[in-house]
């Protein structure tokens, strides 16, 4: 059973997590910086997954900019995010949530512990760090990127 995700409105818990490359990524070194999309999904290779990142891919510059940052994060090995990465053509950061096991989804409540993985949740965190928006799917059900730009523009 999953629990209920951190509300809008709510200071967005910090992390320091690896990228696909092995560098520390701190949600809070972006804070007074940037706008983030933080996207939770639960494993690299399946089809869901694999589908949502791409849709990102193909509209990066609406994701990474001067004013936005996006971060993915799945419970998935460094080593195994590196090579989804290389294979689909992310140049974003992958961050892993390996170890301890799910410790960010878990912070932001959307890890699926009978599953052992994070359900699809993204969280739209405005320049300060406050949770501005967030929508949390099931796990077979893809997110609207139409919902991201207009949560975005909103900011």
């Amino acid at each position: 059973m999953t629990p209920a995700a951190i509300a809008v409105g709510t200071k967005a818990p910090d992390f320091a997590l690896k990228t696909q490359h092995g560098e520390t990524v701190r949600l809070s070194d972006l804070r007074g910086e940037k706008n983030v999309v933080l996207v939770f999904y639960p494993y690299a290779f399946t089809g869901v997954c694999t589908g949502e990142l791409a849709a990102l891919r193909d509209e990066l510059p609406a994701f990474v900019n001067d004013d936005v940052q996006l971060l993915a994060v799945s419970c998935d090995a460094p080593f195994s995010q590196r090579v989804f990465a290389e294979q689909e053509g992310f140049e974003f950061p992958l961050l892993s949530d390996f170890w301890p096991h799910g410790e960010a989804a878990r912070a932001y409540g959307v890890f699926d512990e009978e599953k052992g993985c994070a359900v699809r949740g993204t969280f739209i965190l405005d320049k300060e760090g406050v949770v501005r928006w967030s929508v949390v799917n099931a796990l077979p059900d893809a997110r609207d990127l139409n919902e991201y730009r207009a949560a975005l523009a909103r900011l």
